[in-house]
């Protein structure tokens, strides 16, 4: 297959958006699990065109047995029971619409408390003393009903601000400016009527939980769970915490950890109930957020551009980065929020100050001052150094309000989302990570200190919650048995191996090579002796390179795109022809701005193998490393396991098998315009299961669902990315055409199950179709989580669970086929499960089986020595991504673009096309 020329129209079809709370609302009702060849088979002879097919929606298959492989362990879970008494009472559920006075509807977020509260306080009888639950926005449930259908209210508010007080004041805390200078403000607009207006919408019985365990889940077992939620939600938001869906962060700064930049990890806690096999529980688990330094603006600039005074900022930088934060003033400790920064520093900065009296003419008279002459002369207050600074602005755009840069401090608990740099990342983690003991101590102690069991609506539920870790049965799956070279093989131990005195499975030959040097320091010459000798070693016979390629110092300013061109130019005027591979130099070790223009020559333009490497530490362990990904991307192997060289795979060994793994990754939650990346891994030359090759498109921004897995540009084309990997699985599988398709789906949540299963399968199984009408594989589709809050512990041990900890009862679902399974070995913190969800099993598994393959493709991925965290094909469709996301520079877009979401006017924007790459690395494991 040629590259294909990029369509240049991938406009999303948009069905993989999903409502917020997921798409469970739109679906009916799950029909009875429906036998697996559910593709409808067209009749023979003449027929109508084409009748409506009433489509039969899939849902995920129940549980078919417990497994009983492996050594059993006893481990405890940070799900603590809940019992439930009250399940005869109903939820009501009432929609809460709120308007200013003049009848304007309120859109501002964080005032809807204020306003609820205070209805709540000042109508108690009306409302018959009932308590609520509120979600902050346009949602209200009770228990029980309330006296009326639809209930109208005027309620005011004094000064309206959001309610983030310090975080752990007692609930009803005002933390208001003392009097004295609440009369000093006499401001008029400081109080404001908000009219309420409360309607029944609907009535969730509490026994939909009562079924909800007993495995029949309906949209009112998952609304009245969500009730349960918002209870907790109000009650964290009731103490002044910041809420971020299901977790809530206290204002206290010693669960701050400042990570460098002017950004805080603030350290809380997730809390959410639900439903298992061993009853309803409570998820608790410890959660980290970003926030921005709290304290005076000025240190908080100078941190984030990490400069050394106010007078080297740059301040377009620092209004966009401003924008919409809240700060409070003093001396009168009021709040607002930044609108922008004055266009002239304070001393020039002039505004019209009223004057007591009236002119001759009997109209107000004004003056022309400075901001700082006002601060200073009129107020009294000394500035110290904001007079040759811009002023910060709190008003309207037509109507400006400035005050000095010095005044102004931020308010604590305020989410930075935009992504973090490396050294941040790396920062949070080391900060933020917990060994196993002290993660339960520290969960223990939340528990207590929440009261949750003196909660009015909790306890009108009936709802009581333990204090003690729910205990579960756990197994360790032994290690799967690898092959390496000449003839052996080995068990891993705890999780690992390595390769000393050992060769590679499958090494490969490089004879055309050469080494090119972007400027880094570094002993040429002893890399390649040392390089050329470990792979010796390892069975890797390497030829001396053709040439060391040195960047022209001259070149080292140029922009990264052009320093590529040069340096390809430089190779092309010396080389004789095309190189296998090119070892390059990088001088940056993280991020490098040369690393995406680099692969993307190589890749997509030449077709050449090449690895990056920025060598600061070279030792023999650094070079094996490197090696293995050099073997794996020019076609070796570096292990196998050894049931996949008999070949004895309990159904995958039997009849040819092609197992994808598939992922979406998006920008960061700030970028709302970079292109989504999805890429799918397949393996291919079966019966191996060790080997892969990658596709990756770009797609419409934050969509969920692969929406090119299935693209018809005319009746006989298909340029999607299903057919590219069938057609490889076919020529690299002694044309056989895959009997059974095993699909690992990374990165949806339980309410995005249901398009997995209808949207993306059914893209697959058209073109598979498309390829031969009469071809009807079976299919596996197996979701895989890791951004989940279930942990497990060891009773009285600090080690984390030993590497093949598999658990499928108590903690998992009461009805749907699943199994937590923590396959590598947990060095640091705490281990994270991988949460393994199987919505479709055409094939027949037994579960033994079934854990017993996920558990192995921990066991072959070619990077590393160790057994990882989740199948290969998953870590495999990740890298995919991030190194062709490299490729295009989106981050350039997105700081300028002025559409956000992807959707102007016009409707979607094209997103821009990834070249394809070239033919003879398109198969390879370029992603290693």
């Amino acid at each position: 297959m040629d590259s294909f020329e990029p369509d240049g129209n991938g406009v999303a079809n948009g069905n993989g958006a999903t409502n917020g709370n997921g798409a469970q609302e739109a679906l009916p009702p799950p029909p009875p699990v429906i036998p697996p060849n559910v593709v409808p088979v067209r009749a023979e002879g003449d027929q109508p065109p084409e009748p409506v097919k009433k489509k039969v929606m899939r849902v995920p298959i129940a549980r078919r047995g417990l497994a009983n492989k492996g050594q059993k362990i006893q481990l405890l879970t940070n799900h603590f029971k809940v019992g439930v008494n009250n399940v005869d009472g109903h939820f009501f559920h009432y929609s809460v619409a709120l308007a200013y006075e003049d009848g304007r509807p309120v859109d501002g977020k964080g005032v809807g408390r204020k306003v609820i509260d205070r209805v709540q306080e000042t109508y108690d009888t009306e409302l018959a003393g009932k308590d609520f639950a509120y979600d902050g926005e346009k949602s209200l449930f009770t228990v029980g009903p309330l006296p009326r259908n639809k209930l109208e209210f005027t309620v005011v508010l004094e000064d309206v601000i959001s309610n983030r007080n310090n975080g752990n004041s007692s609930p009803n805390g005002h933390g208001s400016p003392n009097e004295g200078d609440r009369k000093r403000m006499r401001r008029p607009y400081q109080s404001k009527t908000f009219k309420v207006e409360i309607s029944f919408a609907a009535k969730i019985p509490m026994q939909a939980i009562a079924n909800a365990l007993r495995g029949q889940e309906s949209e009112n077992s998952q609304e009245a769970l969500r009730v349960l939620d918002i209870i907790l939600r109000q009650h964290a938001a009731k103490q002044g915490c910041l809420l971020v869906r299901q977790s809530f962060f206290h204002n206290d700064p010693k669960n701050f950890a400042d990570v460098g930049g002017g950004v805080l990890g603030c350290r809380g806690f997730h809390s959410s109930f639900r439903t298992s096999q061993g009853g309803l529980s409570l998820n608790i688990d410890v959660s980290t957020t970003m926030i921005i330094q709290p304290g005076p603006v000025v240190d908080f600039l100078i941190a984030n551009q990490n400069v050394r005074d106010p007078f080297s900022l740059d301040w377009s930088k620092a209004k966009r980065t401003l924008k919409n934060l809240r700060i409070k003033t003093s001396p009168a400790n009021q709040e607002f929020k930044i609108t922008g920064l004055s266009e002239k520093t304070c001393k020039d900065q002039m505004f019209t100050l009223k004057q007591r009296g009236n002119d001759a003419d009997g109209e107000p008279q004004t003056i022309e001052v400075t901001v700082y002459d006002y601060f200073v002369n009129h107020r009294g207050i000394e500035l110290r150094y904001s007079g040759d600074l811009p002023c910060i602005n709190v008003g309207k755009p037509k109507r400006p309000t400035f005050f000095p840069l010095e005044l102004c401090s931020l308010v604590s608990l305020q989410r930075y989302t935009k992504a973090l740099s490396t050294l941040q990342r790396a920062s949070l983690v080391e900060k933020s990570r917990q060994k196993p003991q002290e993660r339960m101590k520290v969960l223990s102690e939340a528990l207590k200190c929440n009261h949750y069991d003196s909660e009015p609506l909790l306890r009108s539920c009936g709802i009581s919650i333990s204090t003690s870790f729910t205990q579960v049965d756990g197994r360790v799956l032994p290690a799967p048995r690898l092959k390496v070279g000449n003839g052996e093989d080995f068990f891993p131990r705890n999780g690992r191996w390595n390769f000393n005195n050992k060769k590679l499975v499958q090494p490969t030959k490089i004879e055309r090579w050469a080494v090119v040097n972007f400027s880094a320091r570094c002993d040429t010459q002893s890399l390649v002796r040392d390089l050329i000798k470990c792979g010796d070693l390892k069975g890797i016979q390497i030829d001396a390179p053709f040439d060391v390629f040195q960047e022209n110092p001259q070149n080292r300013r140029a922009p990264p795109m052009a320093r590529v061109e040069k340096m390809f130019e430089d190779i092309q005027s010396k080389l004789p022809g095309a190189p296998q591979f090119l070892l390059c130099l990088l001088p940056e070790r993280k991020n490098s701005d040369l690393y995406g223009p680099w692969k993307r020559k190589n890749l997509a333009e030449y077709g050449i193998v090449t690895q990056c490497i920025a060598p600061t530490r070279v030792n023999d362990q650094y070079l094996t490393n490197v090696l293995l990904k050099i073997n794996a991307k020019m076609g070796g192997l570096n292990s196998l396991l050894a049931v996949e060289h008999t070949p004895s795979i309990p159904l995958v060994s039997k009849a040819p098998t092609i197992i994808l793994g598939m992922d979406v990754s998006h920008g960061s939650p700030g970028q709302s315009d970079v292109p989504s990346i999805a890429a799918v891994v397949s393996s291919r030359q079966w019966p191996l299961i060790s080997k892969y090759r990658a596709s990756v498109r770009t797609q419409s921004p934050k969509v969920e669902m692969i929406d090119s897995l299935f693209k018809k540009t005319s009746e006989t084309e298909d340029d999607g990315i299903m057919r590219e990997l069938l057609l490889d699985f076919y020529t690299s599988s002694g044309k056989r055409k895959p009997d059974q398709i095993i699909i690992f789906r990374d990165g949806v949540s339980e309410s995005q199950f249901n398009q997995v299963l209808n949207i993306e399968l059914d893209q697959i199984i058209e073109s598979c179709k498309f390829l031969d009408e009469k071809w009807n594989p079976k299919f596996v589709v197996i979701v895989a989580q890791k951004n989940h809050h279930t942990k497990f512990f060891q009773p009285g041990s600090p080690d984390n669970v030993p590497p093949g900890t598999v658990i499928d009862n108590k903690v998992c679902h009461p009805r749907n086929n699943d199994f937590y399974l923590c396959a590598h070995a947990g060095m640091i913190g705490t281990t994270r499960p991988t949460h393994y969800h199987v919505l479709l099993d055409d094939v027949g598994f037994s579960a033994d089986d079934l854990q017993e393959l996920v558990h192995s493709l921990s066991y072959v991925y070619q990077r590393s020595t160790t057994a990882i965290s989740v199948v290969a094909p998953i870590c495999y469709a990740h890298l995919a991504a991030t190194q062709m996301g490299q490729f295009m520079k989106f981050e350039e877009l997105s700081e300028t673009s002025s559409s956000h979401g992807g959707v102007t006017s016009a409707g979607a924007v094209p997103v821009p096309q990834l070249p394809r790459l070239q033919e003879n690395v398109c198969n390879s494991m370029f992603f290693c």
